[in-house]
């Protein structure tokens, strides 16, 4: 965590992915994120993957660091508590509530004028969607997986999601940073289905699909237009390697010892595969036998020794498990993750901000609280409230 934005408050009224990701972010940055949440917990507050005691490892995971308030959203006074916590301190509010209704952007501007909401939405029109139906309609599954098979593939991480979280924190400094300027509150509006369909068009392949007579075919793990597969090594080691300058070309060749077989198989085909990665691609049928017979020469640690020395860009299939013991550089020597003791009981590395910045020092990344744990304290610092008026909230049941 870093201390960049220090003095900045972020509320939060928000489930699942994106926009816990967005409030993440600022919080790894030095934001105070003030999380509020329906009593009991919202809809996120127990989902997979759990813990030895079922709390939720996602619920701590997303929400490192922030305050937690519980308000019951049923009765109005906790509506309009909701409401009052989304307009304070700076006027910064991330949410997925629906567009309509009692955290409107309508109503939090009649009650700040400056406000800033970005909410967080499936589609654009208002339809739920969550990143994997907005997944399916893109049209990637189709395009995963192995050739041989026509169903659909979905992918494990939810990346829409992901993205928009971070475009979501992107937005909503870009917007408070023309309020300075300007004085204007406005409201961003985020859907998940318009960062999937941008980076669609950014990556190239709606022009593809647009100007071509096909939709793309599948290539099971060949790398798309360029080479790059998984291989397996003499004792079963499975690794993925890609060469997509000359500069990887050259050293896995050399890595390899497959330079003349591959000079005969330019010869043969008029063409170089050195500076030309496409056609790498397209004869992958024929290049691809030559690298299997060279890898299956080699033991895993030979190929190891060998790519490190060729400047070979690499890596060894493991398992998550594989990974916590085997790749210190992702875990157990990263110095972004620091030994935490989380709310459900349990101890383990939690990351701070994933920026490394060498000028600064980076602080302890805070346990997410539990639902509720900092309801009298907000009450009291941020909404200025008394003690009698707090008391009063808690007999009520519009908070606990």
């Amino acid at each position: 965590m870093y201390d960049f934005l220090k003095g900045v408050t972020i509320v939060e009224g928000s489930a699942f992915v994106a926009g816990p990701t967005c409030a993440l972010h600022f919080a790894q940055m030095g934001a105070k994120v003030i999380r509020f949440d329906q009593i009991g917990g919202g809809p996120d507050a127990r989902r997979w993957p759990l813990g030895p005691d079922d709390e939720s490892l996602y619920w701590e995971g997303l929400n490192k660091g922030k305050r937690s308030i519980a308000i019951d959203f049923k009765k109005p006074a906790g509506r309009e508590l909701a409401q009052r916590l989304a307009t304070g301190g700076s006027g910064l509010f991330v949410t997925n509530f629906p567009v309509d209704g009692f955290l409107s952007h309508d109503v939090l501007s009649a009650l700040r004028e400056d406000q800033i909401t970005l909410r967080v939405m499936g589609w654009a029109d208002g339809t739920p969607a969550v990143d994997y139906t907005v997944n399916a309609a893109t049209g990637l599954p189709y395009m995963t997986g192995p050739s041989d098979d026509d169903r659909p593939v979905n992918h494990v991480l939810p990346a829409w999601d992901l993205l928009t979280g971070a475009y979501g924190a992107f937005t909503l400094l870009a917007a408070e940073r023309d309020r300075a300027a300007s004085g204007r509150g406005r409201e961003i509006r985020l859907a998940l289905s318009d960062i999937a369909a941008a980076s669609l068009a950014n990556l190239g392949f709606l022009a593809e699909a647009m100007l071509g007579d096909a939709d793309r075919g599948r290539s099971g793990n060949n790398l798309y237009g360029a080479f790059g597969r998984d291989f397996t090594a003499k004792g079963g080691e499975r690794f993925m390697i890609v060469a997509i300058t000359p500069r990887q070309w050259s050293g896995m060749l050399s890595g390899l010892e497959i330079g003349e077989d591959v000079a005969a198989l330019e010869a043969d085909l008029g063409i170089d595969f050195g500076q030309d990665e496409g056609a790498r691609y397209t004869h992958r049928n024929q290049l691809d036998p030559l690298i299997e017979k060279a890898f299956a020469r080699f033991e895993a640690a030979d190929l190891e020794t060998r790519f490190a020395k060729a400047g070979v860009t690499w890596s060894r299939y493991r398992s998550l498990h594989q990974a916590l013991s085997q790749e210190p550089r992702l875990f157990a020597d990263n110095p972004i993750f620091s030994e935490t003791a989380h709310p459900g009981g349990a101890t383990y590395p939690a990351p701070g901000a994933a920026a490394r910045i060498p000028q600064d020092e980076r602080r302890q990344p805070e346990p997410a609280p539990k639902i509720g744990q900092h309801t009298d304290e907000v009450l009291a610092d941020f909404l200025n409230l008394d003690s009698s008026e707090i008391a009063r909230l808690h007999d009520q049941g519009v908070v606990k």
